[in-house]
């Protein structure tokens, strides 16, 4: 049998995601190197950081339309390009506002294009059957690579230093790009095809400006209860995951003690399980009630970040692996539902109500990694932010169980009231 081109894309799609994830691994492993060598604070860094992953998120909804106006081909070409410039300039900054101005908006911008409605597009785009595993499986390849990269990252910064760390990044995402530019196709007509497991073809996109209709999507559904509750969820998930324990696990754990090796080497863990959890759970999404996925996760992940204090120490002994081993696991587990409620309440502007909802999640992560950053300075310890996290996230299984039940609820509501408006 001959091998759908859906899944060509897909792969190269994943290859792209753990490229362009490769420098999100950067920050955590080079703060206490950047603090070494240029004094700065762990908050003059984490501000940086910060915007880093507001950029991330509020970019995501523009690339979504974006991919629509001008091609999956052109966006990831240049968002690849934008993460190899941004992270191979920084060997050249002397002062931190440049760490902000690379680290934080060139790469943010970067990122953001690749950010996960992008999977949303291509899940799309592309599947009807298996939609939901493959998103698991996309969204593992862009979380995963994140955190796989982390041994290796703070391994050249300890031998070598970060230097040459953040060229080998640049190297990765530039090597992405001649796969992205020759592989990924826009349609599976494009190809002669239909999307795999449909009988009709994939409507096109609604004409119109890409700012228009990332702006239009969010007034809509901004107008509905759903969305809010997806996005107030998703900016917890943000603050629990790439704010908190993806930007200051290190140097929280090396506060106790433990080499910043194998501190990274537990969260290249995470991201080991974090692949298994992903696609599990994008397997479940399209078996099991997506609220109650979500309300789950949520809730798991709240009582085992409230655990997390007391399993710091020098060394990593069997609670920290056994808390390592779940949290990947739970990782980025909401996301296949997440986009599964997105494209169920919102219909075929989903991916792009995704992306806004996707920047609720990184403007959730920003003020997480700045309100840690700060506390950790002002307090002398992470500990209050891990509880305050937990209990965020306990909140956000709460918003998830309280979504509507009705599959038609929240699309009769969206098109009763842009129809109004």
């Amino acid at each position: 049998m001959r091998l759908h081109w859906a899944w060509v894309v897909a792969g190269v799609s994943f290859i792209a995601l753990v490229g362009a994830a490769s420098f999100r691994a950067a920050p955590s492993a080079l703060i206490e190197p950047l603090r070494a060598e240029f004094g700065w604070t762990t908050g003059t860094i984490s501000l940086a950081i910060s915007i880093n992953l507001l950029l991330y998120g509020l970019t995501a909804p523009f690339a979504a339309a974006l991919m629509d106006r001008f091609g999956v081909r052109v966006v990831v070409t240049f968002a690849l390009t934008m993460v190899a410039l941004g992270s191979g300039l920084t060997v050249f900054m002397t002062a931190s506002w440049q760490l902000v101005l690379l680290w934080g908006v060139v790469v943010g911008l970067g990122t953001g294009s690749m950010a996960l409605a992008f999977v949303a597009t291509i899940t799309g785009r592309w599947f009807v059957r298996h939609r939901g595993l493959v998103t698991g499986v996309l969204t593992a390849g862009g979380a995963a690579g994140q955190l796989v990269f982390l041994p290796t990252v703070a391994w050249l910064s300890e031998s070598y230093g970060w230097r040459p760390a953040s060229l080998v990044i640049c190297i990765a995402a530039l090597a992405v790009v001649p796969l992205a530019a020759f592989f990924l196709r826009e349609y599976p007509r494009d190809v002669g095809l239909l999307p795999l497991g449909a009988s009709e073809d994939t409507p096109p996109p609604p004409a119109g400006g890409a700012a228009r209709r990332a702006i239009g999507g969010l007034l809509q559904a901004a107008r509905t209860r759903p969305f809010w509750l997806l996005a107030g969820g998703f900016a917890i998930c943000g603050a629990s995951t790439n704010g908190l324990v993806g930007t200051h696990f290190i140097p929280a754990a090396h506060d106790h003690g433990m080499p910043t090796t194998t501190a990274a080497g537990l969260l290249a863990l995470v991201g080991v399980f974090d692949i298994v959890g992903t696609i599990v759970s994008g397997w479940l999404t399209d078996k099991v009630d997506s609220r109650l996925l979500l309300a789950a996760y949520y809730a798991l992940r709240g009582l085992s970040l409230m655990l997390l204090p007391q399993l710091f120490s020098e060394s990593a002994h069997p609670s920290m692996l056994v808390f390592i081993i779940f949290y990947g696991l739970d990782w980025v587990a909401t996301v296949p539902p997440t986009v599964a409620l997105c494209r169920q309440y919102f219909g075929t502007s989903g991916p792009v109500v995704f992306g806004w909802v996707f920047a609720a999640h990184q403007l959730g992560a920003a003020l997480a990694a700045s309100a840690a950053g700060l506390t950790r300075d002002h307090l002398g310890s992470y500990d209050l932010a891990w509880y305050v996290a937990g209990g965020l996230c306990i909140g956000a299984a709460v918003l998830s169980a309280s979504l509507a039940r009705g599959p038609e609820e929240a699309p009769r509501d969206l098109a009763r009231q842009g129809a109004a408006g």
